[in-house]
């Protein structure tokens, strides 16, 4: 009986030996990637100037030529998947799409669950609202309304900042949310600042301006957690897209300004 359970315990010790001494599991997503020849990508279709669809019902803006940037660059076809704010990491952690390229922000919340790429745009979030309303500080926000996408950076700003008796409307998309402060449902706009000055030039009787800035959060690329490899090859391809002027470029012809100065 002694003989038997040694004999089984020594098992079990080589059998642990031999689990410790394997290699992990090697991070194949860029291999996955080229060997598929083609990368699904997250982008928007209702956030201009980031993701709209043209004239030709194609889709375009800032967003969508990264997007296309980095697919030539990685030498594959670019499938564009058109996402939301709410269903954009859902659909990367799903496997529907293998990047986001959809105006994302990095906060500590998504950063559990998603990782990020190095910055590859701009974006500022401010409140805007009709010239003939006086908002010069967060506490003048109190006893308005205003009309944020549910989920988005503003938002949680929007709850750290805002007086208690301002009534925050939120609604399911970015389009859902400029209609709303265009058709006077609310009194201001918490958006990105890009995105509510082509809604102002759309929209010029809703008479609007800057009011206050919420935050600067820059734009990053989102990667499943632990997918390495092709994290890193597409941060080569930022880099080396900000270096020869190519980001910012994209970034004067769709925002009307260069990138300034990115996080890595």
């Amino acid at each position: 009986m002694k003989r038997r359970q040694f004999t089984a315990v020594a098992g079990l010790i080589a059998g642990a030996v031999l689990v410790a001494s394997m290699p992990a599991r090697a991070d194949d997503s860029l291999n996955a990637v080229l060997g598929k020849k083609s990368i699904a990508i997250g982008i928007p279709t209702d956030f201009a100037p980031y993701g709209f669809v043209g004239p030709d019902l194609k889709p375009q803006g800032l967003d969508v030529a990264v997007a296309q940037l980095i697919a030539d660059k990685l030498g594959v076809k670019a499938e564009l998947v058109p996402v939301s704010t709410p269903n954009r990491i859902p659909y990367l952690q799903t496997r529907k799409i293998d990047l986001i390229v959809s105006a994302l922000g990095k906060n500590a919340e998504r950063a559990k669950v998603i990782d990020f790429t190095v910055a590859y745009a701009p974006f500022y979030q401010a409140v805007f609202g009709p010239k003939s309303l006086s908002i010069k500080s967060f506490a003048d926000l109190g006893g308005k309304t205003i009309a944020v996408t549910r989920g988005t950076i503003q938002d949680d700003v929007l709850q750290q900042v805002a007086p208690p008796t301002l009534k925050i409307q939120r609604f399911d998309d970015d389009n859902a949310t400029v209609t709303a402060f265009v058709t006077q449902q609310t009194q201001l706009l918490a958006t990105g600042a890009a995105v509510a000055a082509a809604a102002i030039a759309k929209n010029p009787k809703a008479d609007a301006e800057y009011k206050l800035l919420l935050k600067d959060s820059p734009n990053f690329v989102g990667v499943r957690k632990g997918e390495t490899a092709l994290r890193e090859k597409v941060n080569q391809i930022l880099s080396a897209a900000k270096t020869d002027g190519t980001l910012n470029a994209y970034a004067q012809r769709w925002l009307g300004r260069g990138t300034g100065e990115l996080p890595e």
